[in-house]
């Protein structure tokens, strides 16, 4: 599924992390997009097996991924280009609406679900679900499928000290709010995704958090 390729430019990006390296490697760079292309196309083409409103939903590739640049706004570490790559499997827009993907990075694969770069409006919609509902996320977190793909439960790569103003300070969703957008995620051998046997593991992934993704519809 992943090229070796891919992991060896990747591998070289986070050492090389200067616009003349990436400009001087726009082969690579290309042979990698498409990658994650197909990768795209590949886990749309199995999503009758998890998810049937991403199976009936029209496929883009080219906007199934995250891209390389960081905007300033949204960077993450001291480099230009981000050094990861997400390769989505939405019923929406993979910006906006709670998804399935597949988290590429050398020494650091993951799959699951969630919206982790949510825009400002997602982020609200998101918050205004947990703040309607909250007991409907606890009873996903407990039930012991999930429990058992996801042991670490939900995350969010960025925690607010605080709970976001105009939120009550008490009750089940309290971690929740303060998470700037939210997932879940089970770790993945590189080696594993360099095969096409990953597909029956990633669709068993998917399928766990199937219900954390329909709760945030």
């Amino acid at each position: 599924m992943v090229e070796p390729e891919t992991f060896m430019f990747l591998s070289d990006l986070a050492t090389n992390n200067r616009k003349a390296w990436m400009d001087a490697h726009r082969e690579e760079r290309d042979d990698a997009l498409r990658n994650f292309s197909g990768i795209a196309m590949t886990l749309h083409d199995y999503a009758d097996r998890f998810d049937p409103y991403v199976a009936e939903t029209k496929n883009k590739p080219k906007q199934s991924y995250s891209k390389f640049f960081q905007e300033a706004r949204d960077r993450v570490g001291p480099g230009l280009y981000r050094t990861d790559v997400d390769v989505f499997a939405n019923a929406g827009n993979p910006v906006e609406d709670v998804g399935y993907y597949l988290h590429i990075e050398p020494g650091n694969c993951h799959a699951g679900a969630g919206l982790f770069q949510p825009s400002k409006s997602a982020l609200a919609k998101l918050r205004t679900r947990l703040v309607d509902d909250p007991q409907g996320l606890v009873e996903i977190t407990t039930d012991p499928e999930f429990k058992v793909a996801f042991p670490d439960g939900i995350v969010s790569r960025k925690m607010l000290g605080a709970v976001p103003d105009g939120f009550d300070s008490k009750g089940p969703a309290i971690p929740y709010l303060k998470m700037v957008g939210l997932g879940c995620r089970k770790d993945i051998p590189d080696a594993l995704l360099l095969g096409d046997d990953v597909i029956d593991p990633l669709i068993e992934i998917f399928r766990s958090a199937n219900q954390l993704v329909r709760y945030f519809d």
